[in-house]
């Protein structure tokens, strides 16, 4: 079965969380802090793989969660990393982001064209700091240490689209299928019915020392580009091919249709799906010379491809004849295309979809919700907010200093909240003290544990590690 769009659920693991401990040993009565940091999730990662030709793996199975770091321990021992979780998928897979609400496709995340091109879709949650961390010139013997970070989750949609370098187009029954099986070792089902293709099929074609890849794509029908009959599942795998072969029936078919019309039609709905698909090169190949009374409509077709400036073939898929030189003239153009486009160096996908994620989990919002009650909202915040060890003064103390550093008093301020408004982060509460608070007191938050019935809680959380902000000189340059 040919599966080549397919929507999954990837799952990090979490990050381990960090050890409070102080050394303790004979003849050492005042050990200094020694807690491990937690270990890091594992991440869930796409990896293209030539050898996997669909995503029917994804079929069945729609859930994929890597493990989780383990928590840190006395006498400085790190919590080991979790395991990353690779799935492959074929070349040609395109990766986007789902909206969770309405399954609709918010970003594109990568488009994995080359063998062993990966990209990571979901980061495992980083571990959290032991109390060795937290050392300062004033603060010698921290009591408190980091949770783990909670991992990132998504849904995702993989649609894969044919990597070739030509693809053979037309109506149905041009005999593309009978082409492809006559330019290559490719055994595409062929018979004397329109639509016997029904999913894509690749053959390699080689041409001297040289050899290129054709996608015989099933047939299109007036109207494709707005989805009649199986258009848009069959035009995108159009997208990627340097060259257009259209393939045209000199004889007419059953119907007795004009060729001219039927080039027409197809050029047609290629530009109406995308405009360019109307200027990518293409040959024009005149098919079924070998029938007898085809003479006039090749010579048609040829007066018609010279008046657009297209290459032009007549060939007989059946005989052979007019093949090589077709095949000779393919394999020219797409080593010229080819030479022409250069070495094109791969893309990181990696650092790309890395610098978006850490820019939008960077932004936080100020929402005044009425009644003296503000709501801050955003990844690196809300994160922090999990991180934290609640029933710790000094940890409370060490948070409220990383969210003055982010700006949210100044923000709070800007939105109007003043002394005594309620702040709420996830399902905590706080009072709000303006400007002048002392952020290395234990009385520098209000934190009210039972939080009204309307505050919503996120169960979705997603977070990074781009804000790890400490304490000093243990704040990280990408938090300020």
């Amino acid at each position: 079965m040919f599966i080549d769009q397919v929507r999954i659920h990837v799952q990090a693991g979490d990050g381990g969380a960090g050890c409070m401990s102080f050394r303790r040993e004979a003849h050492v009565p005042r050990g200094g802090p020694d807690g491990g940091d937690g270990g890091r999730g594992g991440d869930i990662i796409l990896e293209a793989d030539r050898s996997v030709s669909t995503l029917i793996a994804y079929r069945f199975k729609h859930h994929f969660k890597s493990t989780r770091g383990v928590h840190g321990k006395g006498s400085r021992q790190h919590g080991a990393n979790g395991d990353d979780l690779i799935l492959k998928v074929p070349l040609g897979t395109v990766v986007r982001e789902l909206d969770e609400g309405t399954m609709e496709p918010i970003a594109l995340i990568a488009d994995l064209t080359h063998d062993k091109e990966r990209v990571v879709v979901a980061k495992g949650g980083v571990g959290g700091r032991g109390n060795i961390h937290f050392v300062t010139s004033t603060r010698r013997a921290p009591a408190f240490a980091e949770l783990g970070e909670p991992a990132e989750e998504r849904w995702i949609e993989l649609e894969m689209k044919l990597v070739a370098d030509a693809a053979l187009v037309g109506v149905p029954s041009a005999g593309k299928s009978s082409l492809i099986a006559h330019m290559s070792a490719a055994r595409p089902k062929i018979a004397d019915y329109p639509f016997t293709t029904l999913v894509p099929n690749l053959g390699m074609v080689r041409s001297g020392d040289n050899s290129f890849v054709v996608a015989d794509v099933p047939g299109l029908i007036e109207g494709a580009a707005e989805g009649k009959g199986l258009g848009h599942e069959f035009l995108k795998h159009i997208e990627r091919t340097a060259i257009i072969l259209h393939v045209v029936d000199m004889t007419g078919g059953f119907e007795g249709r004009d060729p001219i019309r039927d080039y027409e039609i197809i050029n047609r709905e290629l530009e109406l799906y995308a405009q360019s698909l109307a200027t990518r090169p293409r040959i024009v190949v005149a098919n079924k010379i070998d029938v007898g009374g085809t003479e006039e409509n090749v010579e048609r077709m040829r007066a018609r491809a010279e008046q657009d400036g297209v290459p032009f073939f007549a060939v007989s898929a059946l005989t052979g004849e007019g093949l090589d030189s077709f095949i000779a003239a393919c394999s020219t153009m797409v080593i010229e295309l080819r030479l022409a486009a250069g070495e094109e160096g791969d893309i990181q996908y990696d650092q790309i979809w890395e610098h978006a994620r850490r820019a939008r989990d960077r932004k936080f919002e100020v929402i005044d919700q009425g009644g003296n009650v503000f709501r801050i909202t955003g990844k690196a915040v809300e994160r922090m907010v999990i991180q934290t060890e609640w029933g710790n003064e000094e940890a409370i103390a060490f948070l409220q200093k990383r969210l003055t550093r982010m700006g949210i008093e100044k923000a709070l301020e800007k939105a109007g909240a003043r002394n005594g408004s309620e702040i709420r982060i996830l399902g905590r509460s706080f009072e709000f003290e303006s400007s002048d608070w002392d952020y290395t007191g234990e009385e520098a938050l209000v934190i009210d544990e039972e939080v009204s019935e309307d505050v919503e809680v996120s169960e979705d959380i997603e977070v990074t590690e781009d804000m790890e902000g400490t304490e000093d000189m243990e704040v990280r340059e990408d938090e300020l």
